[in-house]
C-alpha cells in the first residue's frame, strides 16, 4: 500500500486501526459494566442518557436514532425492551401524528444515576488516564472535526429508506 491512490498510506492505516481497536477496547469494557450494574446494553445506556439531558426527558424516536447513530427498527426494539422495563414511556407526539415521543420515567433516571459512577470511572482510568498535557484538548478537536465532517451528510432519518418508492 505505498501509493496512496490504492489506499490508505501505512500513517493512515495505522491510525485507522488505532481508533478502532481504542473504540473496541473502550466499549467492551463500558459494555461490560453497564451490563453488571444494570443490566443495559451500550446502546441502552446512550437512549437513557441521552433522554436524562433532554429537555423535560422526552426526545422524538427519530432524533433519538440519529443522536445514537442506531438503525430505526434497532432503536424501535430496544425502546420496547425499556418500556417493558418501566425504565421509559413511548407515546404519539401531540404535534405530529407520525412521530413517537420517548420519554425517561423516574426509574430511568435512577438506574442512570446508579450506573453513572461505574461508567465515569471505567472511561477516566482507561482513556483519559494515560493522556497528558493537550492530549485531551487535541483529540476533542481532532474528534469534533471528524465528527461534524461525517454529520454533513443527511441525517439517516431524512435519507429515503431502502425499497421505498417515493415517485407520485
Amino acid at each position: 500500500m505505498s501509493d496512496p491512490a490504492e489506499g490508505l498510506n501505512t500513517e493512515q492505516l495505522g491510525a485507522y486501526f488505532a481508533l478502532m481497536e481504542v473504540s473496541s477496547l473502550l466499549r467492551y469494557a463500558v459494555e461490560e459494566h453497564l451490563r453488571a450494574d444494570g443490566d443495559l446494553s451500550y446502546v441502552q445506556f446512550q437512549i437513557l442518557a441521552r433522554l436524562v439531558d433532554a429537555p423535560e426527558g422526552r426526545l422524538r424516536m427519530t432524533d433519538l436514532a440519529d443522536g445514537v447513530v442506531y438503525s430505526r427498527s434497532g432503536l424501535t426494539y430496544q425502546a420496547g425492551l425499556l418500556d417493558k422495563r418501566g425504565l421509559i414511556t413511548r407515546s404519539p407526539s401531540p404535534d405530529d401524528e407520525r412521530s413517537v415521543l420517548v420519554t425517561v420515567t423516574d426509574a430511568g433516571r435512577d438506574l442512570v444515576a446508579r450506573v453513572l459512577p461505574g461508567h465515569v470511572d471505567r472511561v477516566q482510568r482507561l482513556l483519559f488516564e494515560p493522556m497528558v498535557g493537550e492530549d485531551v484538548a487535541t483529540l476533542s478537536g481532532v474528534l469534533a472535526r471528524v465528527r461534524d465532517h461525517m454529520r454533513g451528510v443527511p441525517q439517516r432519518s431524512a435519507r429515503p429508506r431502502p425499497g421505498v418508492n417515493r415517485a407520485g
